[in-house]
């Protein structure tokens, strides 16, 4: 029973450093782009 624990444990462990990266590289991709894109002079 315990080892089936650490093992969830550490899948959600995994997941969360996954989710964590995934997100940080959404927003240092969505701070270039708004850097990058010439500004709207209308």
């Amino acid at each position: 029973m315990l080892k089936k624990l650490l093992i969830v444990a550490g899948v959600l462990g995994v997941a969360a450093v996954v989710v964590r990266k995934v997100r940080t590289a959404n927003e240092e991709r969505a701070l270039w782009h708004e850097a990058t894109t010439a500004p709207d002079l209308r």
